[in-house]
């Protein structure tokens, strides 16, 4: 009978062992890594990444969205839409207190659409722009009213897109100066406690949080670790248990995550739905032929880019809308597959044969200079353009720079980098196609000079179509003449990553996970 006891208790233990060990434990102190250094503790007045990072967890938004990214209840716990879908309806849930003790209701809300999403938020002066008036019967019910249907209010009201700010501490000051947006007030899972610039960034469990029991950690610090090998040996050592956004080398990536402690996790990055293109500059006679567009896009080695470059971390596009975004994403469209004798083909086609020195024209490659890696990039289409007779010349130039020539100045021959397109196309990818965008002076929009009305069109309907299959159907049109007519080439679709300790639990996996709070994050023993 011993025996048989102390079998029963073996398999018990064997049993509730990963059972327990898989439990949520509180309390605990999870560092993490934010690179670069963020400029404000709220995105909704400047939304880099390393902005929303952080202030994610400061306060919430009207949504969270699933993996389909269908929206989900966070302030607001439930939302109509209504038929002719000129009215928007939230519900906002009851309770919530903003981190100094004053009630959250539908009048900040209302300030933050009017005089904040709309007025100061890069992207939201467009996303909301259909929004005519904001009514607040009541502290817990706002309803915007829509001079057109506008769809795309649903994939722009998350905690990073679209923050809540407190109108008891904003109203009637200057917003984007505001000394709260250092040492902001908000309603999310953490509080903000303090900022060593160049160190760290402490955030501490909101204890009146509706969301109860959460966050699971008591305390949450960023720190700012400028040099790339100091976060991998960081992570390594398990100094800093968690970092978003492409934390180390990109050759350092295989090595740490064959360590059995780390994981290397590319979701959570879906929302953003990034892609890294390249753009022609239409003024320039080479350029504006389509045929020398087309055979550039033939010359290029993209899955060769993607393994040499980028470690792999990428999938060749075939479409501005990259590919995870399913319901959008259009099938058949024309590709550009590598193919050097064809790219020489089309290049004699157009007018321009190899001359004596094997040259053809000469062009030069501006990229975004955000990392080494876009510099790499240029270097690698430089030599799969020598080989079908075009000499490019990298140019190597700050952001201020970089942003003269190409949006100002439009001093350049081919540009690239990253563009986000958003989950809803509309938030992100139609700038660089709609002649509208383009001013001379105003950065990531139409710096091409393609003028098109057919796109024109298009991209005009779907500004004011209700969400429907006409929408979808008319994404696919604009696909389809993007691919055509080849202003821009999209290379391939990014992946990002995060990297982690194995000893985390509760990691999201939700599309905007790496620009959301960490309260369902624990710490195993």
């Amino acid at each position: 009978m011993f025996k048989a006891l102390l079998s029963s208790i073996a398999l018990f233990a064997c049993l509730a062992g990963p059972a327990a060990a898989d439990t949520p434990r509180p309390g605990g102190t999870l560092t993490a890594i934010v690179q670069p250094e963020p400029t404000a503790m709220t995105s909704a007045i400047n939304n880099t990444y390393a902005n929303g990072v952080v202030s994610s967890n400061i306060f919430d938004g009207l949504v969270t969205y699933d993996a389909q990214f269908n929206p989900q209840p966070s302030l607001a716990t439930a939302w109509e839409n209504s038929a002719d879908g000129l009215t928007i309806t939230f519900h906002l849930r009851h309770g919530v207190k903003w981190h100094d003790g004053q009630p959250f209701t539908a009048a900040d809300v209302k300030f933050s659409l009017e005089e904040v999403w709309k007025k100061l938020h890069a992207r939201g002066r467009v996303t909301f722009a259909a929004v005519r008036e904001v009514d607040t019967p009541d502290d817990y019910t706002v309803i915007l009213k829509l001079d057109h249907p506008s769809p795309v209010i649903f994939s722009a009201v998350n905690a990073v897109e679209a923050q809540i700010l407190p109108k008891h501490l904003y109203a009637g000051t200057d917003i984007a100066n505001s000394p709260y947006n250092v040492k902001p007030i908000g309603t999310g899972p953490f509080r903000f406690k303090e900022w060593q610039r160049g160190q760290f960034i402490s955030l501490e469990k909101n204890p009146d949080y509706w969301d109860a029991g959460k966050p699971l950690v008591d305390k949450l610090i960023f720190r700012i670790i400028p040099d790339a090998a100091s976060r991998a040996a960081a992570l390594e050592t398990g100094e800093v248990l968690y970092a978003p956004y492409n934390p180390v080398p990109l050759a350092d990536v295989q090595r740490l995550k064959a360590l059995p402690d780390l994981a290397v996790d590319t979701h959570g990055y879906e929302w953003q739905a990034p892609y890294y293109f390249i753009e022609f500059n239409l003024r320039r006679p080479e350029l504006a032929n389509l045929k020398v567009r087309q055979a550039i896009a033939h010359a290029i080695d993209r899955q060769g880019l993607i393994d040499t470059v980028w470690y792999g971390f990428g999938k060749p596009a075939d479409s501005p809308i990259v590919s995870a975004v399913t319901r959008f994403h259009a099938p058949d469209l024309p590709q550009y597959g590598f193919d050097p004798a064809l790219a020489e083909k089309l290049l004699d086609e157009a007018g321009y044969p190899r001359r004596a020195d094997g040259v053809r024209f000469k062009i030069t490659l501006d990229h975004q200079p955000f990392n080494d890696t876009f510099a790499n990039t240029d270097e690698y289409l430089r030599q799969n353009l020598k080989r079908v007779g075009i000499d490019a010349t990298v140019r190597n130039q700050d952001l201020p720079s970089f942003l003269r020539k190409v949006y100002g100045e439009y001093d350049y021959d081919i540009d690239g980098g990253q563009f986000s397109g958003y989950s809803d196309p509309q938030m992100g990818v139609l700038r660089q196609y709609w002649s509208k965008t383009a001013k001379a002076g105003i950065p990531w929009v139409n710096a091409s000079n393609y003028h098109s009305a057919q796109m024109d069109q298009v991209i005009e309907a779907l500004q004011v179509q209700g969400d429907g299959p006409q929408r979808v159907a008319s994404f696919h049109e604009f696909q389809r003449i993007a691919q055509t007519d080849l202003p821009v080439l999209p290379l391939f679709e990014m992946q990002n990553f995060s990297v982690y300790s194995k000893r985390l639990g509760g990691i999201s996996q939700a599309p905007d996970a790496a620009l959301s709070s960490l309260k369902n994050v624990w710490i195993k023993p």
